[in-house]
């Protein structure tokens, strides 16, 4: 098994325990609600159970991938089957550049991946990095991290969003020393 299916299932775990509820009854819940938006289930788990937003929208996240995979109460996706689903398309010309960049990242120590229905969240005791495709042709990393210097490539983001940095990466040679100097800082500074 994988880091990703570790954290996948390592997540679902936690979401039980703060619940109180096993998945099936969580499950159970959504679908006896008749909602079939996400947005509209995790309003609900937040509404109903008292979620944070990260674990109802992950909930929800997970209810529907299991509902399109053969329907409630069957296990969440495969990290292999989200990430398929991140790069499908015209975003799979990406997906080397996020290969090579988690094959970095995994000689950094142990963090969780968290798959989200458009990108993987890489933390420790908080987020450091959220990988994901931008657009077409742009793989976009977020950074979380203080005190580094802006440049043309290490764009500052506005105070109060997911991340602090990000860096727009278009094929896999960028993933480079200097980038990793950035990523190892930020892997640092959320232990």
């Amino acid at each position: 098994m994988n880091s990703v299916d570790k954290a996948t299932e390592a997540q679902l775990r936690n979401l039980q325990t703060r619940s109180g509820k096993t998945l099936d009854q969580l499950f159970a819940l959504m679908r006896k609600s008749g909602l079939k938006k996400h947005g509209e289930l995790r309003d609900l788990l937040k509404r109903d159970l008292g979620m944070g937003h990260g674990d109802a929208n992950a909930l929800a996240h997970f209810y529907l991938q299991s509902s399109e995979a053969g329907g409630p109460g069957t296990p969440a996706p495969r990290s292999a089957d989200v990430l398929d689903q991140i790069y499908a398309g015209p975003k799979a010309e990406l997906r080397p550049i996020h290969d090579r960049l988690m094959t970095a990242i995994d000689k950094l120590g142990p963090f969780e991946i968290a798959p989200k229905k458009d990108y993987v969240s890489l933390r420790r005791k908080k987020q450091f990095a959220m990988i994901g495709p931008a657009s077409k042709g742009r793989l976009e990393l977020g950074l979380n991290m203080k005190g580094a210097k802006p440049t043309s490539r290490l764009l500052a983001l506005p105070a109060g969003g997911m991340c602090q940095y990000k860096i727009y990466l278009t094929q896999p040679k960028e993933v480079d020393k200097e980038l990793l100097v950035w990523i190892r800082q930020a892997y640092e500074a959320s232990a």
